[in-house]
Order: structure tokens, then C-alpha cells, then sequence
């Protein structure tokens, strides 16, 4: 296996006396305990300092200092490190060759990425150094301001001691006191460490589970729950209390469920948490949501809507009244959708209201309402209220009954736009849902104007993509009519991955556009397998399953992922 630049620096450290190998073994274990990068590690445990090792670099490596304000960099290089990686490894690209890459960097020990660089860039790397400040400046004005990163981009740069904890009644509520000054600073970095690595692999939720010794730390990870850590039964107790004082939650309330929601600034952002805690044998659970207000950026797009469907959706959406379902079972994303087509709406001249149980996103612009059943606030209440205050738009959490279903289409008849969920397996099911469910086939037909059904479905690791033979015999079982040549792939597991194969997900969809006819024949009695033939074969709708083999013949996912989350009809 080649040399590592890593291992060049630990053993040139070595060779010139700054450290022995059982110094490093130390500082390689405070790296793992803390999940903090090495340098820092050597620093803390004071093995060396910054100045020690900017000086190692450049004269036992040879590492040259350079002006940036000197350089002029090729606009064309931003194609071969695009602005994602430059700023999370604070590197600026010079020059690139037919076989290497040169890159100016700030800080010394950020050559230990140069290794991912490699991957990433196909290319050798030649490292030079700059200051700080001068990287800074580069990456201004080379890739412009920066935007609002994702969470998965700004967990990098997270250190146990830069969590903020921002109150949603008051700011900058010290809560701190509540917990002894010797037992709190060890609980509080756990809490953070935990969070913050939870940020950096992606996760959706965060899993803390109580057992007869321990407790285990879970992260759902691209719709998978992946075994993270084992806490100590003695810490179990400090963690739940941190993790209520942060939520605002009763702390000598144990025996009973109690829900919450904080917020982190971390950098320059912050980041929406939603806290359940449920009592059982071994002591309380708790599930945290990690709530990325990025994911709505991305627009429809970014959420797997394709050019038919997505035209369909944005032709909807501009619609003044009239009722758009998502369907789908729980956790298939139908609230993210929701929210980025609240977020195409929100502008200065609409009243957006939103009732929910509970709220998902906190999003500026909207007025948003927490469904409260045991004071009577629930959704058809809510969605009365809201009525009375002039509302353009309107979106309901989840359409349960018949009185919410009733009130959201009679809204949305009488000059609301109005978006709400559903629970059914395709799109054509919502039409007959919201008939069994007791409202007037008249009434639907008057009011729907679109219905996307979804799932989520894990993408392929580019890091570790390859092509996978499938047997003809299995291909010839599928419905679906595949072209001659086609390649399948798969992931083989990488450390990227966690071995898992798949890296992020996308979501299959099935957008029905309603039309005269699919009034009419809802009118008629037709069923929803009737409507969901004419949709197919007059208006040419993509099925999720159909939507689902795209994706995997274009090498975006697995056959194995698409049996997994659609079936063949």
C-alpha cells in the first residue's frame, strides 16, 4: 500500500525528535475518543504546537509558502474542485495538470485531506501554503460569497465547544447552573459529539435507547438505523437531563412521554432539533429529528422530480385556489416536498398559514400553528380559525378524518390553495381515499388539482460505484422493458458509505395531473386502478415503479433499493 502523506508527517515528527511513536499512539486516541482531527489532537494534548508544525512542513517537507493576491486562478479549475470541497477543506486550486493537481492551503495539518483529495480529483496533489486570511479572501472571490451550507457541509467545522443553544421563548437563557459545574462540562461535550457527528454523517434522527447496561446510540442514516456508540449506564441519566434542559422539558418529570424542540447555532447557522422522550423498563428514550432547513433549497428538483412531473407540479403550484395531496406512507418525505413548494410560495405579497401536529420546519414568512387535541385545537379547529384570518395559502399537516378533509375542500373552493398529506399507496388512492372517507365525490373532483405520491430511495455511493451483472432470468420477472446494453450498478461499501453501498437518497414520484376526465370518471364510481390505466396510457404518467427503474437503468440507484421501496404492477 503507498505512503500515506499522513504517515510522512507522523514519521518525519518522529525522525526529528518531536515525538515518539507512543506520543502519537496517545494522540491517534484522543482523535478517536473525541472525533477530532489529529492536529488537533498532537496540539491538546500539548505534544506540539501550531508553530511546530506549520515549521516541520515547510522545511523537512518542503512545503512552499506562496501570495495568493499574486495568483490569477482559471475560472475552469472550479470544475475539477468544485466549491463544496475548496471550502470544506479551505483550499484554493492553482494550477492542474494532465496528472496533479496544486493546491494553496491554510492550515498546516489540512494536507491529512489531501489523501480524500486524491480520490476526488483522480489527480496527484502538489501542496503549497498560504495564510489563513489569504484563503479566505480566495475563496470570496473566486467562488463567490458563500452560501448557506447544508448541515452535512458545516458539522465538519463543528467543535465541541461551538454549539450555541438558542431558545425559542428567550434568547440567550442561561440553563447552564442547573447541572453541577463538575459533572456538566464531560455530559455537555458527550451531548455535542454525539450531535455534531450525527450532523457529519448525514442523520436523520438520533436514536438514544436505554438497556440493562448501557445505553445505545443510534443514526438513521439515509432511512437505515446504524449502531453509532455505547453510552455508560452512570452517564445515562446526565445525558437525558442535558438533552431536556436544552429542549426545555420538565426534568424531574420521568414517567411520562414529553416532547420538545431546541435550536443550535452552529457557525453561522442554525439548526432546528425535535425532541421525544418516551419512559420505558431500562429508563427514558429519547429520538431526536434533525430538522435541515437546506433540504428545502434545493427545490423540487433536488427532491427527484423529474421534467415531466416537475412541470406538472410548477403549473399547479401557481394555481389561486383548488386542493395539492402528497401521499405517502410515514417517513417517505412528503412534508420536505410540502415545505419547498411552501418556500417557491413565500413571498411578500401572500398570508401563508400552516397548522401541524407538530411543526416540522420553523420557516420565516409563515404563520405557524401546533395542533394541541387536548385543549381542542385540532386540525379541522385550527383549519376553521385560519379561515377567519384571510389566508392565500394554506397547509395542512395530515388530512386523518373526515372533518379536516371536509373543512381543507371546502377551503379550498372558496379561493384558498390549499396543501395537505394523505396516507395511500399511489396517487389515483387519493381520490377514492377522500370518498371513504365520507366526503362527496362531487366535492373532490371540484376541488383537487394534483396528487404526488412518493417514496424515498437510497442513491447509489459515487465513491464506491460499480457495475453489477444481474442474472436475465431475474430481469425477464420484472415489468419493465429494458434496453439492449443496459449496465446496472451498485456500491461494494466504502468508509464513505459506512459499507453500506449508498450514500443520500432521492425521491421516486407519481404525479397525477387532474383532468375533466378523471373528474368524470370519479363522478361515475371508477376505481382508482381505473383512473391510475387512463392516466398511464392517455396522459403518460410515470408510475413510482416506472419512475423507480429509471433511475436505476440511468445508475442513480439499485434494482435491489427499487424492489425495496415500490413493487411491480
Amino acid at each position: 500500500m503507498p505512503e500515506t502523506l499522513k504517515d510522512k508527517v507522523l514519521k518525519t515528527l518522529i525522525r526529528s525528535q518531536h515525538l515518539k511513536q507512543k506520543d502519537i499512539d496517545e494522540a491517534v486516541a484522543l482523535q478517536k475518543s473525541k472525533g477530532i482531527s489529529l492536529d488537533k489532537a498532537l496540539i491538546e494534548k500539548g505534544l506540539v504546537s501550531e508553530k511546530d508544525l506549520l515549521v516541520l512542513l515547510v522545511r523537512e517537507l518542503n512545503i512552499p509558502f506562496i501570495n495568493l493576491g499574486k495568483y490569477k486562478i482559471d475560472p475552469s479549475l472550479k470544475e475539477i474542485i468544485p466549491e463544496r470541497v475548496a471550502r470544506q477543506y479551505r483550499i484554493i486550486p492553482l494550477s492542474s495538470l494532465e496528472n496533479s493537481v496544486t493546491v494553496a492551503l491554510s492550515d498546516p495539518l489540512n494536507v491529512f485531506a489531501i489523501d480524500d483529495l486524491k480520490n476526488i480529483t483522480g489527480k496527484e496533489i502538489e501542496a503549497v501554503m498560504s495564510t489563513s486570511e489569504e484563503i479566505a479572501k480566495a475563496l470570496d472571490e473566486y467562488y463567490g460569497e458563500p452560501k448557506a451550507a447544508s448541515v452535512a457541509d458545516i458539522s465538519k467545522d463543528i467543535e465541541a465547544g461551538e454549539f450555541e443553544i438558542v431558545s425559542e421563548q428567550e434568547h440567550g437563557l442561561d440553563t447552564d447552573n442547573v447541572v453541577d459545574e463538575s459533572e456538566r462540562a464531560p455530559i455537555i461535550r458527550m451531548v455535542n459529539l454525539i450531535i455534531k457527528e450525527a450532523l457529519r454523517q448525514r442523520a436523520s434522527d438520533i436514536h438514544m435507547e436505554p438497556a440493562s447496561e448501557g445505553m445505545r446510540v443510534r443514526y438513521r442514516i439515509d432511512g437505515v438505523l446504524q449502531d453509532i456508540l455505547e453510552i455508560p449506564k452512570e452517564n445515562q441519566n446526565a445525558i437525558i437531563v442535558r438533552l431536556k434542559i436544552m429542549s426545555r422539558l420538565d426534568i424531574t418529570c420521568i414517567h411520562l412521554p414529553q416532547d420538545g424542540r431546541f435550536k443550535l447555532r452552529i457557525v453561522s447557522r442554525e439548526v432546528d432539533f425535535r425532541v421525544s422522550i418516551l419512559p420505558t423498563t431500562f429508563g427514558q428514550k429519547v429520538v431526536m429529528r434533525i430538522l435541515d432547513k437546506a433540504n428545502l433549497s434545493a427545490g423540487l428538483e433536488g427532491l427527484g422530480f423529474t421534467e415531466e412531473p416537475l412541470k406538472i407540479m410548477q403549473e399547479a403550484v401557481k394555481k389561486p385556489f383548488g386542493m395539492i395531496l402528497v401521499t405517502g406512507p410515514t417517513g417517505s418525505g412528503k412534508s420536505t416536498t410540502l415545505y419547498s413548494v411552501l418556500n417557491v410560495l413565500n413571498t411578500v405579497d401572500k398570508n401563508i398559514v400552516t397548522v401541524e401536529d407538530p411543526v416540522e420546519y420553523l420557516v420565516d414568512g409563515l404563520t405557524q400553528i401546533h395542533t394541541r387535541p387536548e385543549i381542542g385545537l385540532t386540525f379541522a379547529e385550527g383549519l376553521r380559525a385560519i379561515l377567519r384570518q384571510s389566508p392565500d395559502v394554506v397547509m395542512v399537516g395530515e388530512i386523518r378524518d373526515n372533518e379536516t378533509a371536509d373543512v381543507a375542500i371546502k377551503a379550498s373552493l372558496t379561493g384558498q390553495l390549499v396543501l395537505s398529506t394523505l396516507h395511500t399507496n399511489d396517487a389515483a388512492g387519493a381520490l377514492t381515499r377522500l370518498v371513504d372517507m365520507g366526503v362527496e365525490p362531487f366535492l373532490v373532483a371540484s376541488s383537487l388539482i394534483l396528487v404526488s405520491a412518493q417514496r424515498l430511495c437510497r442513491k447509489i455511493c459515487e465513491q464506491c460505484k460499480q457495475p453489477l451483472e444481474i442474472p436475465k432470468d431475474v430481469l425477464g420477472r420484472l415489468d419493465y422493458k429494458f434496453k439492449a446494453g443496459t449496465v446496472f450498478y451498485h456500491g461494494k461499501g466504502c468508509e464513505a458509505c459506512r459499507q453500506t453501498g449508498y450514500r443520500g437518497r432521492m425521491g421516486i414520484v407519481e404525479v397525477l395531473d387532474i383532468d375533466d376526465t378523471v373528474r368524470e370518471m370519479l363522478l361515475n364510481g371508477k376505481s382508482s386502478d381505473d383512473i391510475k390505466r387512463y392516466a398511464q396510457k392517455e396522459k403518460g404518467m410515470a408510475t413510482l415503479w416506472e419512475d423507480a427503474m429509471e433511475k436505476c437503468v440511468s445508475g442513480e440507484t439499485t434494482l435491489e433499493e427499487v424492489l425495496r421501496v415500490t413493487t411491480s404492477e
